[in-house]
């Protein structure tokens, strides 16, 4: 496949927020370091997303050294909040799946329901190693997931992404595109590789961490919403749904579950073990 490398790495501290984009991360076996460890939850518990709030997209949290956040958006001041102590948990539910998260402060309710004009409450994985198991049709026993849709990395090539984007220009939504790869929310960009590569991948190392590819992701609502505007448009999913449907899903990039710790750098060098 040539010499495909990282092009970029993403962390989202917090669920449905803007992430950030280091050199770097430490990979655990649940995610990238500090990648969604924060969720906000409705007064039901079922966590909020942009499928609901298309602007978290323009919400920001920046990861404070320990695992603390500092959240900023339009129209507010910004607001830094620590760790919570561990204190009595709140149960919630993620896509159906029940798990029990730590409620941060009073302040950081209030900051964040103020922002969305609903009422909101920001919660904080505690324990990763523990509190949420992958699907089980998908996991090896003992793998667990932060509050990632559904697995601890996601992962795109930018292959991919310039061959649907030709797919857009010939479409009827053909003035929607090009997208940019945050439409997708990845954790990991790969470059150098052909388009749709990663559909063939069981196995991959970057660098010095070696993965299992648990299945393609299937896309949602979230990839129409401009992650600079907000606003919602039709594409990709019309295209997805023209030329990369699997079942009922919508296929772009796959799942990733660490098969061992280590740190991936921008740059390294992605290998295909099978």
């Amino acid at each position: 496949m040539g010499h495909a490398e990282v092009q970029s790495i993403h962390v989202h501290p917090v669920k449905a927020f803007r992430g950030f984009a280091p050199r770097q991360a430490v990979v655990e076996p649940w995610g990238l370091t500090g990648d969604r460890r924060w969720a906000l939850i409705d007064d039901g518990g079922k966590v909020v997303t942009q499928r609901e709030q298309p602007r978290l997209a323009l919400a920001a949290a920046e990861l404070l050294t320990g695992g603390g956040i500092r959240l900023s958006a339009p129209g507010r001041a910004p607001l830094t909040v620590p760790v919570p102590e561990p204190a009595e948990t709140v149960p919630m539910s993620v896509f159906g799946t029940k798990v029990e998260a730590v409620p941060a402060t009073a302040d950081a309710h209030a900051w964040c329901s103020a922002y969305l004009g609903a009422d909101v409450r920001l919660v904080h994985m505690d324990d990763p190693a523990t509190r949420r198991p992958i699907d089980p049709a998908y996991a090896l026993p003992g793998e667990t997931v932060s509050f990632a849709d559904g697995y601890p990395l996601l992962v795109t090539t930018a292959a991919s992404l310039d061959a649907l984007n030709s797919r857009i220009a010939d479409g009827a939504h053909a003035h929607e595109g090009p997208l940019p790869m945050n439409r997708f929310r990845p954790n990991l960009v790969i470059a150098g590789t052909e388009p749709w590569a990663e559909d063939h991948w069981s196995r991959v190392s970057v660098g010095e961490v070696l993965f299992r590819v648990a299945k393609p992701s299937g896309r949602c609502v979230v990839t129409t919403v401009d992650q600079d505007t907000a606003q919602r448009g039709r594409e990709p999913l019309l295209t997805l749904a023209r030329h990369r449907k699997a079942g009922s899903k919508l296929i772009f990039g796959q799942n990733l579950v660490p098969l061992s710790r280590g740190t991936i750098r921008v740059g390294d060098t992605v290998r295909v073990m099978e």
